[in-house]
């Protein structure tokens, strides 16, 4: 690819840095190449290696995950096979590490990792801040300790086009039972656990994007 990896444009001394609407796109692209490989390709493709040193831009500035070297496939509808663990350690699921089994969760884990390095310094207050919002709370979902909270790549995508909101996740919405709140799900996502280590962590996730977000335009 001509322009080379984003991670050249994200940690080193580029020419010129990635504006918003572009980080935007290359993230959106990203989530859709990746949904591909989940879930419309003949087999299940695991990418086992996320991150933005994969991502390679063309001259459009469009990013595309390349790189398939540490990729596993298997048969829809059947389980993945426990491998020797590979990637890159900071983007590594915690269940991947210690089962050994890539899934497509463990992808969205480091998907969610990639998320989180879409807003620096660089930007300054140039962005859009309910996207930029979007992303670092889709980011902190996505890498969530717990692989039952994190989305598909398709609920991903659907948050990222606004076709769906992405779900309540504060205390209240979570509807945690150990505080006599019911059992409630919140809408959009069913498959969230209630559980007190839940509420915890959701809590965590807003607190955190919230702290990262001081600007925006």
């Amino acid at each position: 690819m001509s322009k080379g990896s984003l991670d050249s444009f994200l940690f080193n001394q580029p020419k010129r840095t990635l504006n918003w609407s572009e980080r935007f796109r290359v993230i959106r692209r990203v989530a859709s190449g990746l949904l591909y490989l989940h879930k419309e390709w003949e087999q299940v493709v695991i990418h086992r290696d996320v991150k933005a040193g994969k991502v390679l831009l063309h001259d459009e500035l469009n990013g595309r995950l390349e790189d398939f070297g540490l990729a596993r496939l298997y048969d829809h509808g059947t389980l993945p096979q426990t491998t020797h663990v590979a990637g890159s350690l900071s983007y590594l699921a915690l269940e991947y590490s210690r089962t050994g089994k890539a899934t497509t969760s463990t992808d969205v884990y480091a998907f969610g990792a990639f998320l989180l390095e879409a807003v620096d310094q660089k930007l300054g207050t140039e962005y859009v801040k309910e996207e930029a919002e979007l992303v670092l709370k889709l980011g902190l979902l996505c890498s969530h300790s717990h692989p039952k909270i994190r989305p598909s790549m398709r609920q991903v995508l659907l948050c990222l086009d606004g076709s769906v909101t992405l779900p309540d996740l504060s205390p209240l919405a979570m509807g945690i039972s150990a505080f006599g709140l019911g059992s409630a799900h919140p809408a959009g996502f069913e498959d969230i656990p209630s559980s007190f280590t839940a509420f915890t962590d959701q809590y965590f996730l807003h607190s955190v994007a919230d702290s990262i977000l001081s600007g925006g335009r």
